[in-house]
């Protein structure tokens, strides 16, 4: 997978000796960094166990197959010693979430639990992403998030075993909750009344470093028993990295304007109010940006050497995050029908909020006609056919796309019968296509925001077929979100009556035999 300086993605020392390979226990595997970090370590050629309370949860993984899973918790010590039989170096990338001391005594009770399991069985190496800790803050004036962190960190340190303690910020990914909340913000708000901490300097980082530095990990020397801040190569106010992001994006210059009165409290419901990450995640991401977090030192990189092209700057790491929705693959990843290809890719299992909004309108019916008739029908759509719904819509649709200097409908198709992928078809362009099931079409009209109508065919009971039909849109800013909710009044009558009439012309196809 192509890095910015267009050399295959790998963590260093991918290919190393058989003798350098471990057996690597990896708790978290279902969140961000986890799902990300376990197919690194399975390219660099260790053995992976996975801990996970309910190994289900992995199904949706691609690797799932190639990695062991055990039940357990690491809030129960009785079923760490199971987990931690035969590993050589752990991974602890959980964390409780909340407020209050019930969850800073969680995450203390699970990091001794942890360390003394580890310790117990053996193993050479610890290994633990926690935060940045502000230069010169105490313990007392630090956000119960971030504290606790520390904390887990200064527990795990002290195991007996050799503990690797990396400190990050933001981490810049597609699917990270903090890369999230800044991507809503800023694509949703284009006047921003936001609190004073958007004068916060930070220093994020890309989470293609963050891997590279976690796979490295494992292999450093066993007298290393301490914390490294790691970080990126600019260091940013919140506010500045709102202003590059939409830089980077294509939106229009951010007008963003910080007030004192917003407490951390309020900060978290605002920040829940104007974005989908819920407000629960992020109170402890607000208030662990009260001090600023820029790194202290790079002792990394005596161990894990820079890349020769440097670190990963911000607006390279949010071309990356950005990416699939910028080469169209977003209806494959929001339809877990694709699998990322790099670490900053976002993954079919990320939770709902993560990837950008998309808004989708769906549509299933069975139908009494053989799949190969319902396919006939579907790949003969657009053209001299139509689109099978509210015509005059269509054709409105499609002269308003010439004012504004779009395509409209009047390219028509190649070909009556048959559709190949690049093909023009009306407004749309064919993107792919699976014969005898699935033909996925992206929009050309000017919209703002990509678009894609899916039409998808599979048998049903007693040889009959079921007909499943997506529109999806990614809204581009304010201007995307306000252009679907303005159309979608009519969603239910065009979507909705095509999926009707294509579903009775392929009864008709099916009654009356093929046309070609």
């Amino acid at each position: 997978m192509p890095d910015p300086a267009g050399a295959p993605w790998s963590a260093p020392g991918t290919d190393p000796p058989s003798s350098a390979h471990l057996h690597v226990l990896v708790t978290g595997a279902t969140g961000y960094i986890g799902g990300r970090l376990v197919p690194e370590l399975l390219a660099a050629g260790h053995r992976v166990r996975c801990l996970v309370r309910d190994p289900g949860r992995l199904r949706d993984h691609p690797w799932r197959g190639r990695v062991e899973s055990v039940r357990g918790d690491v809030t129960r010590p009785d079923t760490l010693a199971a987990a931690f039989e035969g590993i050589e170096a752990a991974y602890f990338l959980v964390h409780a979430l909340g407020t209050g001391p019930s969850f800073e005594q969680r995450d203390r009770e699970a990091a001794e639990a942890f360390g003394r399991a580890a310790a117990a069985a053996g193993v050479r190496r610890i290994v633990y992403l926690g935060g940045l800790v502000p230069a010169g803050v105490p313990a007392s004036e630090l956000s119960p998030h971030l504290r606790s962190r520390a904390e887990v960190g200064r527990i795990l340190r002290a195991s007996g075993v050799p503990t690797a303690e990396l400190r990050a910020a933001v981490i810049i990914g597609s699917g990270s909750a903090s890369f999230e909340m800044l991507r809503h913000l800023t694509e949703r708000l284009p006047v921003m009344v936001t609190p004073s901490w958007v004068g916060t300097r930070i220093q994020p980082i890309a989470v293609r470093d963050v891997l590279r530095y976690l796979v490295a990990a494992v292999r450093l020397p066993p007298e290393v028993n301490r914390t490294f801040d790691v970080g990126g190569p600019d260091v940013l106010t919140y506010r500045e990295m709102m202003l590059r992001y939409a830089r980077v994006a294509g939106l229009p210059r951010r007008v963003i304007v910080p007030v004192p009165v917003l407490t951390p409290s309020l900060s978290s419901h605002w920040v829940g109010l104007v974005t989908p990450v819920p407000s629960g995640l992020a109170r402890p991401l607000v208030e662990s940006l009260r001090h600023e977090v820029v790194c202290g030192e790079h002792d990394i990189a005596t161990h894990v050497p820079d890349p020769a092209v440097g670190l990963i700057g911000f607006d390279q790491a949010v071309r990356l995050a950005l990416k699939r929705i910028r080469e169209a693959d977003v209806a494959t990843r929001w339809s877990s029908a694709s699998l990322p290809g790099a670490p900053s890719d976002p993954l079919p299992t990320d939770p709902e909020w993560a990837g950008g909004s998309l808004y989708q309108n769906e549509q299933e019916l069975a139908v009494d006609a053989s799949p190969a008739a319902l396919w006939e029908v579907v790949e003969g759509i657009g053209g001299e056919n139509g689109w099978y719904s509210f015509a005059p819509a269509w054709a409105l649709r499609g002269r308003l796309d010439r004012l504004v200097g779009g395509v409209g409908l009047r390219r028509g198709r190649r070909d009556p019968a048959r559709l190949r992928v690049g093909d023009s078809l009306d407004f749309w362009r064919v993107e792919e296509i699976e014969p005898g099931r699935l033909l996925r079409l992206r929009a050309e009209m000017r919209l703002p925001g990509p678009a894609w109508l899916e039409l998808r065919v599979e048998p049903g009971p007693d040889g009959g077929a079921v007909y499943h039909q997506r529109a999806l849109f990614h809204p581009h800013g304010l201007a995307g979100h306000a252009y679907w909710w303005a159309v979608a009044p009519f969603h239910r009558a065009v979507f909705g009556g095509m999926a009707r009439n294509i579903t009775a012309r392929a009864r008709q196809t099916a009654a009356t035999g093929p046309t070609t």
